[in-house]
């Protein structure tokens, strides 16, 4: 729910989103590089879960900016408190796929179950299509049902299953692979 209650400054940073909800009241904004440590915090809080990712370990900040890309890139705080956060990394550097992008979305173990999930995925989806971004994808662990709960409320569908596709811990796991066209798909403004 978005409040008409006075939005609190975040340092002159543009706010985009401000969330007041009886569990918890927070801004999304867009990440800063002084968020990197909050965000890795919280990266390795999902890695610990061995339901969130493959990786076992979190990159540097160097790393992880790489591989993502430098548009929608949010996070979710409670004043200078970092709850979560979003980002965008591409799925093929071949040209064809500029539009399509992998979704990331992590939120702090003291803050989940409290929307802020949804929050951050709807606002990430509204600024990957100001960027041009076609279809977002998920592949999400079939056992994370809450990432795929969240990911269906907010328009994705299920097209498929990749049975066996990596290991982690020695142990092969498979990954639902999920999928959100925008309403970009076929406009003139997507090129198609």
């Amino acid at each position: 729910m978005i409040s008409t209650a006075r939005r609190p400054s975040l340092h002159h940073q543009k706010v985009l989103s401000w969330q007041a909800n009886p569990r918890l009241s927070y801004q999304i904004v867009n990440q800063r590089a002084e968020d990197w440590p909050a965000v890795e915090r919280i990266y390795r809080q999902g890695i610990a879960t061995e339901n969130a990712t493959f990786e076992t370990e979190a990159p540097d900040w160097e790393n992880w900016n790489a591989k993502h890309h430098a548009h929608s890139r949010l996070v979710a705080r409670n004043e200078q408190r970092v709850l979560g956060w979003a980002a965008l990394s591409p799925v093929s550097a071949r040209r064809v796929y500029a539009g399509v992008a992998e979704v990331s979305i992590y939120i702090a173990e003291v803050a989940r179950g409290k929307g802020i999930g949804k929050g951050l995925l709807s606002a990430l989806i509204e600024q990957s299509e100001q960027n041009g971004i076609w279809t977002l994808q998920a592949g999400i662990f079939p056992e994370n049902t809450v990432s795929i709960t969240l990911h269906k409320s907010c328009g994705f569908r299920e097209v498929g299953r990749r049975e066996k596709i990596g290991q982690l811990k020695d142990v092969w796991r498979d990954v639902i692979l999920l999928e959100r066209c925008s309403h970009l798909c076929g406009s003139s403004r997507s090129g198609g």
